[in-house]
């Protein structure tokens, strides 16, 4: 059996290890490494497989929200919700940009932001909601759209790991992740679904006026070279990165089918275990799963974590510690008794190998493993 890694990016490259090489060379070729021609071209290929007016290549993804929010004009103290149970790059660049984060509950079974807890939340102050499409499934982004129109706020979608999914409207309209709210953002680190050789990310919008002031930031607040229109910064997805994304964009969907064909088989082999809650995917979003995340009921989380690594599986606990606990976010104004779903999961959950080499063998051992030592 193969040596099992939580991401395999090299037997990932090696299938499209030809294609790569060539866009990498043609950058090497031309010297063209910020804002050269590829870069152009993945935005228009990515323009067209979301089916969205403007990608606005930059930097990062932890950017791409910070960017986002600096477009939309939000002001010192305006306040921006968000889930309590993710990455801390969401809040971060709230507190960054000296606005006022608030964080809610997330669901139990989906781990995406709660609906009840977000209307709960509103106040006066309240400016922006960023829904996080957390481990490659949308939030329930019909539910906030519908607040957001009520209270006037904007819609940030956070599509860091979620990047190729589908949301299905009531009226069986489909849209790609990151392209319903106001404005989305993704990241295209390494272990992403569509991910490049270093880092990288962008922003998606349907609004043309909001794509010229994005434009305008990622690049120092400049539309011509030294005339600074906007305040901006220095964000640029630079081309060797473009042209890793530009090979693998084609093979998105097959990559996440491949994550879907994984996520299957670890789900209809931990389904009668009733110590293990598998991923619920939702009836309105399909799951690219960027992360296959099991819950673990009987207290041996911890225990399995660690057998598992004696074993030679890795795996990963997403997230140990809930943002409203971290020490740079705490905040009278949260208590323990508004966090007892994200509480709960920081104990119990515990993420598998998940990425597009997975072979049956590989999967059998692990799936084993875990029932053995969880029965």
């Amino acid at each position: 059996m193969k040596k099992i890694q939580m991401v395999d990016l090299q037997g990932q490259y090696q299938q499209i290890k030809e294609t790569v090489n060539t866009s990498i060379q043609e950058v090497l070729n031309s010297s063209s490494y910020i804002n050269g021609p590829l870069v152009h071209e993945f935005q228009a290929d990515l323009e067209k497989y979301l089916d969205v007016k403007h990608v606005i290549p930059c930097a990062n993804g932890t950017d791409a929200l910070q960017i986002a929010m600096m477009g939309l004009g939000l002001e010192q103290g305006d306040e921006v919700i968000t889930a309590d149970f993710t990455f801390a790059a969401t809040v971060e660049v709230i507190g960054l940009l000296k606005l006022t984060p608030v964080l809610v509950d997330v669901e139990p079974d989906t781990f995406n932001i709660d609906i009840n807890a977000l209307k709960k939340a509103i106040t006066p102050k309240t400016k922006a909601i960023v829904p996080v499409h957390l481990f490659g499934q949308c939030a329930n982004l019909e539910a906030v759209l519908e607040i957001a129109k009520e209270h006037n706020l904007f819609v940030i979608e956070d599509n860091a790991q979620a990047i190729g999914a589908d949301y299905t409207f009531k009226d069986g309209t489909k849209k790609k992740a990151g392209t319903i709210g106001n404005v989305g953002t993704t990241s295209f680190f390494p272990s992403k679904n569509l991910g490049c050789y270093g880092d990288g990310g962008a922003i998606f919008t349907n609004d043309d006026e909001l794509a010229h002031i994005l434009r305008g930031i990622v690049n120092h607040g400049m539309y011509t070279r030294y005339y600074h229109d906007v305040v901006g910064v220095n964000s640029r997805l630079d081309s060797i990165q473009a042209g890793v994304l530009k090979a693998k964009l084609p093979f998105l969907d097959t990559y996440c089918d491949a994550r879907r064909t994984a996520a299957k088989y670890y789900s209809n082999a931990f389904a009668e275990n009733t110590n293990i809650i598998t991923p619920k995917i939702s009836d309105f979003s399909t799951h690219v799963f960027h992360q296959y995340t099991l819950q673990i009921t009987n207290g041996k989380r911890d225990e399995l974590h660690k057998h598992l690594l004696e074993k030679g599986i890795p795996n990963a606990i997403y997230y140990p510690v809930a943002l409203h606990a971290q020490k740079a976010y705490k905040d009278i104004r949260y208590k323990e008794s508004d966090f007892p779903v994200t509480n709960e999961l920081i104990k119990t959950v515990i993420s598998l190998p998940m990425h597009t080499e997975l072979d049956t063998e590989q999967l059998e051992f692990i799936t084993k493993t875990i029932l053995n030592f969880v029965n």
